[in-house]
């Protein structure tokens, strides 16, 4: 199972030491720790994430400043925010931010655990939801109906096999956006091992030819990360 990935953005060093300690080894969760806003910006731009922890109080950028910046970017990921601070106004910042829970310090590290779980559980649910409802895709010029395993560009039609369905799948839910290969084997062949790799490039190879009459439809690979499906419009 792939372990979520934590921001956590703390410029105490010793609460950020212990945070991602007892994060990565009770939470399971693969953290990345930065001291300040600027350093914590840096790195979700550079970095796919699950979940940001931001402290309020911070040198050079400040969490609420960081928070807002990370929303222009991302308009979902959950933010947590902690501080010393138990001010009703910094909570009512936080919230007109974006932001989804705020901790006040001292807290116990459970209770933060609990909280971060049940915000990805709560994301979970959402994005099971929206995929549940995604059976019809249209890609360019065709129309993908996943629960027939069936592609059609007018009256031309072409009959999937259950692989090619689901990874065609996969691709229509992230559109021009990257499927990681690790999530496409694991979701589809539950082993990301080098033979099933190579199934999958054969089957990316035959959804290429599926789809290649419409020159605005295009699946690419992108290099040390996955492949995209891109449709320009």
């Amino acid at each position: 199972m792939n372990k979520k990935r934590v921001l956590l953005v703390e410029d105490d060093p010793n609460l950020g030491a212990i945070l991602e300690d007892y994060l990565s080894l009770k939470g399971k969760f693969e953290v990345t720790l930065c001291t300040d806003g600027d350093e914590g910006l840096k790195a979700f731009t550079s970095k796919d994430f699950d979940i940001c922890i931001l402290d309020v109080m911070m040198p050079k950028k400040d969490g609420l400043s960081l928070g807002k910046d990370i929303r222009k970017i991302n308009s979902t990921i959950p933010i947590i925010f902690a501080t010393a601070k138990g001010m009703l106004e910094d909570k009512a910042e936080a919230f007109g931010l974006g932001g989804d829970d705020y901790i006040t310090k001292p807290f116990r590290i459970e209770e933060l655990l609990l909280r971060i779980n049940a915000l990805l559980k709560r994301v979970t649910n959402q994005e099971s939801s929206q995929e549940e409802k995604a059976k019809t895709f249209n890609i360019g010029e065709y129309v993908f109906d996943y629960q027939s395993q069936v592609i059609s560009r007018g009256e031309e039609q072409q009959k999937l096999s259950t692989k090619e369905a689901e990874l065609l799948r996969l691709l229509c839910l992230k559109m021009n956006d990257v499927l990681t290969r690790e999530e496409a084997l694991l979701q589809i062949w539950h082993d990301d091992n080098y033979f099933n790799g190579r199934s999958m490039d054969v089957f990316l190879s035959k959804l290429r030819k599926y789809l290649r009459e419409d020159p605005k439809v295009e699946i690419i690979n992108v290099h040390g990360k996955g492949y995209k499906l891109l449709v320009s419009s």
